[in-house]
């Protein structure tokens, strides 16, 4: 085990504060590089498992060898996905080399499990519509939104208004996967039903700056740098939350956005009315809006750069599941 920092390979270091606990240490750390809550969150749940599996001890007293017997008994007796397992390693390796400085060179060879390639879940432009006609209100936007753009379904909860650009119609995805912007399309259909929602979630913040609230949780420092941006319009949130909430960490009362659980029950609701037997979340949209856009004849590298993903390989698994009537291949069966 060689001790170190990421300092030492020429790269910007945090050093927590070494009288927090760990787990603030962690938060700090996560904080510093912009990670997400989720991720934040994600991350202490193994930590946290790592340290009750090998009976509560330090990390700092453990190395390669007690990650190894904690990854391999996930696997064998805990038998989970190897995108679980993964999870689990990326928490250990941000723990190790970015709170606790420490370098394990047997960690970087650990043999990760490989996921395996699955064909994507994808709905017909058929099921598509029943499904979208069997919801209602901002769920059925929502939905909408998804199948229309591409976009994950977090990423669509954190868009703000002034990222709807409608005279070029086009939407900025802000920090998506991998922590990169990308511009998708803004639907022509969907102009006018989002700008009816724009001036209802308009009229609601007019009552929460009234009301002394009317903020919204800006990223990173900006909140130091512009004081007065979180309650400007341009910064609300596209689809705010029905309820108020309190900041973690401040406590303070706001209106936070949408939560992703919501969509999905309505989903989960739509699928029953419409009897569609298909294993589908909200996250099908964006697979049926590659396939559909594949099968309509647009270039794979178009949609590559609207998903936002950074290797074609990615988009080419769409391919896999495309309708394609002209391929001039005919069933053996069909010919007897």
């Amino acid at each position: 085990m060689k001790t170190g920092s990421a300092a030492s390979h020429g790269k910007a270091c945090f050093i927590p504060n070494s009288k927090l606990r760990l787990k603030e240490q962690v938060a700090e750390v996560c904080r510093f590089r912009h990670l997400s809550m989720r991720t934040e969150e994600a991350y202490w749940h193994w930590i946290r498992r790592y340290i009750l599996f090998h009976q509560k001890r330090h990390p700092r007293e453990m190395g390669a060898s007690e990650v190894r017997a904690f990854l391999g008994d996930l696997a064998v007796r805990g038998g989970v996905a190897s995108s679980t397992q993964n999870q689990a390693l990326n928490a250990l390796v941000f723990l190790y080399k970015h709170v606790l400085g420490i370098e394990l060179d047997a960690l970087d060879n650990l043999e990760r499990a490989r996921r395996p390639v699955r064909v994507p879940v994808v709905l017909s432009s058929e099921e598509v519509r029943k499904l979208l006609d069997a919801m209602t209100g901002t769920h059925q936007l929502m939905a909408r939104l998804l199948y229309g753009t591409g976009m994950r379904l977090m990423e669509m909860l954190k868009l703000r208004t002034k990222d709807l650009d409608f005279d070029r119609g086009q939407i900025v995805v802000r920090e998506g996967k991998g922590a990169k912007d990308r511009v998708t399309l803004l639907p022509e259909s969907l102009r006018e039903p989002i700008r009816n929602h724009l001036a209802r979630v308009q009229i609601l913040h007019q009552h929460e700056l009234k009301a002394g609230l009317g903020w919204a949780e800006l990223p990173g420092a900006l909140a130091q740098k512009y004081p007065t941006a979180e309650t400007q319009w341009g910064w609300q949130w596209v689809f705010p939350s029905a309820c108020r909430s309190q900041q973690p960490g401040t406590g303070r009362l706001g209106r936070h956005h949408a939560a992703a659980e919501s969509l999905q029950r309505a989903f989960r609701a739509a699928l029953r009315l419409t009897r569609i037997t298909k294993h589908a979340t909200p996250h099908i949209l964006r697979h049926s809006f590659a396939t559909h856009l594949l099968e309509s004849g647009y270039d794979i590298r178009t949609v590559q750069e609207l998903l936002g993903h950074k290797d074609v390989s990615t988009t080419q698994i769409y391919t896999h599941v495309m309708q394609r009537p002209g391929l001039g291949v005919r069933s053996p069966l069909d010919a007897a």
